[in-house]
Formats: structure tokens, sequence, C-alpha cells
């Protein structure tokens, strides 16, 4: 291989881990990538490296990349580098331009059949057949169950034997909505995402001479975000590489948030022992946060066990990468705060933002990462009253499709009650009519936004009733009018609020992370040890997503078990405390100076509930929704049960902290529960 004085340049910049990265062209190669260690900048160099140093020519090169947004900025990068004839592309994206080469030839002359652009223009009619209040099983939890399905190939027929209990219904019921589902969509002439891996994967199985000119074409593979790839991929990029051995992976274990797609960090943690003689790059330093913000994502990795779920690499060594290395200057340290309840935790969040702002830091530069989308329009609200402008990246609370029908269903139905009576009335409402349960709100992803949206629209109608004896609906429609309009109207630069999952390669010089909660993060339907971990990782991506300023919260009286792990370390006996911290508090009980634990520090562990106690509210809690003729549910969630199981309020101030405890359900039961709890000791 020679190397040119042209490609040299492509090295000048780069650290030592990044130039052996960058220079191995050649074989099988992992790239370990934390996260803001130049990934991107690694992957375009190294591929204009190989070719200006003539392993191989330019249109022989296959860059896969997650997104078609990652695709373009690849491409426009080694345009720049002065080569415009890379390809990169999705997986789903380059299996269709093959298909489309292939299939007419192999169909008698026919186009290849049109797209499926979403799975809910046929699963949703199908839902509404299904028996009782399975049919309000939202349909993208059944759509995400179909993808992880297909890309383990796993057809309707299997499904019942190996597809776990993955489905939000009864694997019969699962089973016979996917068999009508693949059904339908081929009665139709079309062809769903997951369709354009498993034809091609399909075809290149089976067909010798596509297979040949495929694996004529590319010889030379790059894969981004490879923790995140499925089987399905995984197969089809085998059959693409055919004998060759050149290709190059990236991904961060650290990084894996999306197995509820199908996608398992396996194949990253196994790559070196499925190819033989890989070589393995770490890429440690961070070009982008702090030292102080990394050394909190340092400590809350180091908690749990590295990797996905604690996986090994080949060998039985620790998977991963080790901690990330700071490259930038010092900045302000993190603040941890712990509030009383929501209501104050969104007033921080005011202040926050006025006070980044105050140190430079322009709205669009700021951001704030919520686990799920029914957190946001509290958030929403605040700022508008503080007249502080925001974007919502993602789908808005008041365009949520269960928010718009309730809104219709209060129209239609306009209960006559008024008060706390109406918000009672419109409880039952949702419960008969939307299937608001506790079966569904533990379903599935969407079966969980979904449930805790109407439960949050169901929380403004009691705040309005108890500020209002006389409400009425009319009232109370026109409020969340106010609010869809608040919404809708919301500033197009301002503050990005959006999901962790959204935030996934995103970056700002400010991010606050609110409602580090038990319940929330880690999500309450995370059970397992794995699922568990995978909510971990979700906030280290929150955490690495800020440039220099961090903020994260609880408010609730059961702070995340993740907290704990972010506690600075205390001082050793006879070392000095360490410096106060800034106005709004001071370093606890003298430790570390790099993070500041605000109003209620230290953070503990998240409390244990006494089971006896819980108990007992069960028992209660059936007794009085057979007197009041409503299911229990109707009552009290099972979350808010053990919320109060382990605070053990002692007043009724007290009791309305209790998240899930509104004005209407403490006025109608907190002397009971209260007697409830004081009987149990």
């Amino acid at each position: 291989m020679t190397v040119t004085l042209s490609a040299e340049r492509l090295l000048e910049d780069l650290n030592p881990s990044q130039r052996e990265a960058v220079t191995t062209t050649a074989g099988p190669l992992a790239i370990i990538a934390g996260a803001g260690s130049g990934k991107t900048r690694v992957i375009s160099r190294r591929a204009a490296y190989a070719i200006e140093t003539g392993v191989v020519p330019a249109d022989q090169i296959l860059l896969v990349t997650f997104t078609d947004k990652a695709a373009g900025e690849m491409v426009q990068r080694l345009t720049v580098l002065g080569h415009r004839g890379v390809l990169a592309r999705t997986f789903h994206a380059a299996a269709l331009a093959q298909l489309r080469h292939f299939w007419p030839s192999r169909h008698g002359g026919t186009p290849l059949p049109a797209t499926l652009e979403s799975k809910l223009r046929i699963v949703v009619p199908l839902i509404g057949r299904l028996p009782g209040g399975y049919r309000f099983t939202p349909a993208k939890d059944i759509a995400d169950t179909i993808e992880w399905a297909k890309v383990r190939r796993i057809g309707p027929e299997r499904w019942v034997r190996d597809g776990d209990d993955r489905a939000p219904i009864p694997a019969d019921l699962f089973a016979r909505v996917y068999r009508d589902y693949e059904r339908s969509k081929t009665d139709a002439g079309l062809l769903d995402f997951e369709d354009m891996l498993v034809r091609t994967v399909e075809l290149l199985e089976g067909d010798a001479e596509a297979a040949a000119l495929v694996q004529s074409r590319k010889r030379w593979f790059s894969v981004d975000e490879y923790q995140d790839t499925n089987p399905l991929a995984e197969r089809l990029l085998a059959l693409w590489m055919g004998e060759s051995r050149d290709l190059a992976v990236v991904g961060d274990p650290d990084q894996t948030i999306y197995t509820f797609t199908g996608a398992t960090p396996e194949f990253l943690l196994g790559f070196a022992e499925r190819h033989p003689g890989s070589r393995v790059v770490t890429l440690a330093e961070n070009y982008r946060s702090s030292p102080q913000i990394l050394e909190l994502a340092n400590r809350l990795i180091a908690g749990g066990e590295r990797g996905a779920g604690g996986e090994r690499g080949a060998g039985g060594e620790r998977a991963g990468r080790g901690p990330l290395v700071a490259t930038q200057p010092d900045g302000p340290p993190p603040a941890i705060h712990r509030f009383q309840d929501p209501a104050a935790e969104t007033g921080e969040i005011v202040a926050w933002a006025r006070a980044v702002a105050a140190a430079g830091v322009n709205a669009t530069e700021t951001a704030v990462l919520v686990r799920v989308n029914a957190q946001l329009p509290a958030i929403e609200d605040a700022l508008t009253r503080a007249g502080i402008g925001f974007t919502v990246r993602g789908q808005r609370f008041f365009d949520r499709r269960e928010i718009r029908e309730a809104r219709q269903l209060l129209r239609r139905v306009r209960p006559a009650e008024t008060g706390t009576s109406l918000a009672t009335s419109i409880e039952l409402l949702f419960v008969e009519k939307m299937g608001l349960d506790d079966v569904a709100a533990d379903a599935g992803s969407e079966g969980r936004d979904r449930a805790a949206s109407l439960e949050l629209l169901l929380g403004i109608v009691e705040d309005l009733a108890a500020a209002d004896a006389d409400l009425t609906i009319a009232g109370v429609l026109a409020e969340l009018d106010r609010r869809h309009e608040a919404e809708s109207t919301a500033a197009i630069d301002g503050v990005n609020l959006l999901t962790y999952h959204r935030a996934k390669g995103l970056e700002w010089d400010a991010v606050y992370l609110p409602a580090l909660d038990e319940g929330l993060l880690p999500i309450r339907q995370a059970k397992e040890d794995v699922e568990v971990a995978e909510e971990r990782r979700l906030l280290y991506v929150g955490i690495t997503r800020a440039r220099r300023f961090l903020a994260l919260s609880s408010s609730s009286r059961r702070p995340s078990r993740f907290l704990a792990a972010l506690e600075p370390p205390r001082p050793a006996a006879g070392r000095a405390p360490g410096r106060a911290g800034r106005a709004s508090g001071r370093a606890s009980g003298g430790a570390s100076d790099r993070v500041r634990v605000l109003p209620g520090a230290p953070m503990a562990e998240a409390g244990a509930v006494d089971d006896r106690l819980l108990e007992a509210l069960r028992l209660w809690r059936r007794q009085r929704a057979s007197d009041d003729g409503v299911p229990a549910y109707v009552v009290f969630h099972d979350t808010t049960l053990a919320e109060i199981a382990e605070a053990r309020p002692r007043s009724l101030p007290a009791l309305r902290r209790v998240r899930g405890m509104g004005p209407t359900k403490l006025e109608r039961y907190g002397e009971e529960i209260l007697a409830v709890i004081e009987g149990s000791e």
C-alpha cells in the first residue's frame, strides 16, 4: 500500500486511536466508538484513505448508515474530501435498490410492488375486530411486534411457539392478527419495510446468479450504529459480502436503546469471535462534553454492568470501551435536584432555562429530555406561561391520536355533571370507551404512552375541578382548546423538548433531565435485569447529549435507583470538604465539587415498598371498587398504591404529593387511605 501526501492529509488532525482506525483498511475491524468520539469523521476519512492508498475503488465501497439523513451527511463529507463515487445507504435503501433491479426479470416482467408506508393502515382495522378490551390495543404496539417477529424471521405460524411473551395481546390473538396482516398486505400488492430485507435475503439465498452479481459490485463495507443491527440485517450483510473480509463495524454497546425494534448488540459484542483475525479499535476520547459531565456519565455506566445487560465479549473480557476521556475544558458542575412534587420541578426547569440563557446559551442549544411524551405538556405549559419559546421535536401532545379521540368523545357525549363529579364521569368514560386500565398501560411502549396521555388529560380535568366547584364540560373543552392552541403556536426556534429516544445522535450546549423517578426511568414495565440495563443506557445517552450545562432532577418520593450511582463519592476521613457550590446550592456533605447535589440531597436508592401495607391498600381498593360499582383500576393503579406504601404519608398534604394522587382522588379517598396506613402499623 502506497501512502501519498494527499492521503497523509486525512490523518493530520486525528488522535492515535482515530488514526489506527482510519489506516486499518483491510480485513475485519470493529470500532468501539464512545459518545462524542468523532466516529463520523473516522468513517468518512477511512473510506477516503482506502481509496487514496489504492486499497479499493470508490465504486466498490458501501457505507451502511442507520438513517437516510446520516447517509446524506456521509456522502457530503466524502464529496468535500474529493470522492463523489462512494455509495452510502441504509440497509433498507440498499435492499430496495437491489429488489428493483432483479424483481422484473424474476417475476415475469412485473414491477416491484409498492411500499406500504405504515403498517397502521392495515393493522388498525384488524385490531377493531378483536374481542372485548383487546380492541383498544394501540396499533403501534401490534405493528412493532410484527416488525420484531419479521426481523427474526418468525412467521405467524411459528409465533405461538417461538414468539415469547412480547406481544401486547395473547399469543393466539396476535398470531391471528399477524397472519391477517400478511394476507391483507399481499392481497393489496404491497411490501412493508421488513419485506425489503426479507425478499432481498430470499433472493440472494436462492439465486446464485443474483448473489454473484451483487457481490461483484461491492466488496468493501462499513456499517455504522452496529449495536442496533437486527438478525435479518446481519444475514443480509453476510450475503452482500460473500467471500470478502473487508468489513468495518462501528458502534457503542453502552448506547443500545432500540432492542424493542428487534435490534441487538450481540453482533457487535461477538464480532471478533465471529470474524477471526479481527482488529478492535477503541475510540474513548470525547470531543463534546465537559470533564464534569463525562465524570457523571462514566459513574452511571460503572454503576451497572458495562455493555448490553452485562454481556461479555469473546474470551470472557468485559464488553465495552472503558470510560470516556475528556478533551474539552472544565465546565460548571452538573446539578442534581430533588423536589417534593412535579410542580416545583417544572418551576426549576423554567428557572434553569433562564439561567443558561443568561449564561449566553441560545435557546436552540438547550434541550429538556423526557422518558415518555406524556411528560411534555406540563413543561410546555410552564414555558408558555413564562414566555419562553420552545419546540416539540416529535409528536405534540394534543396531536396524539388518543388525545384527539378523547376530546372528540367529550364533545360528543358532553357529560352533565359539574366539579369533581364531572372529573369522575370523564374518568369512567375513558375507561369504558377508550380502554384506559392497568392492562392497557402495560401492553407495550405505545400502550404506556397512550395510558399516560389519557391519565394526564384526566389530571388536567381534576386540577380544573379542584379550582372551580362549578366546572362544566364547556369549561373543560375551552381550556383544552386553549392549551392546544398554545402548543400549536409554539416557537419554531426555542428550547427543544423531546424524548431520550429522539435525542439519540443529537447534542446541545445545555440539557435538563427531569423526573428521574422509579416508574419513569426506569419505566415501571422494566422488570428484568436486561430491561433495567437498557433504561440505564437511556439515561447515559441523555447525559452525553450535553456539552457544557447539565441538570438532573427527581420529583417523587421514590427517586430513580440510577441517581444513587451519580452521587459524588464522599471524601476520605480527615479530608477537607469540597468548595461550596453556586448560590443555588452547595456540594453535598463535602463531596466532590464536580457535581452539585442540591435540595433534598443526598440521593438514596429507591425506598423499599411495605408489602404488608401494599396488600392492605389493595384489599381496601377491591372493597371500595365493589361499593362504587367500578373496576379496581378506576380507584387507583398499582403503581400509585406502591408509591403510597413506600412513602407512608401521615397527612392529606403529604398524600397529595404522591404521584397519581390528584385533588379529586384526594377528596374522595384521602381520609380512607390515611386510615388504612394507620391501621397497618
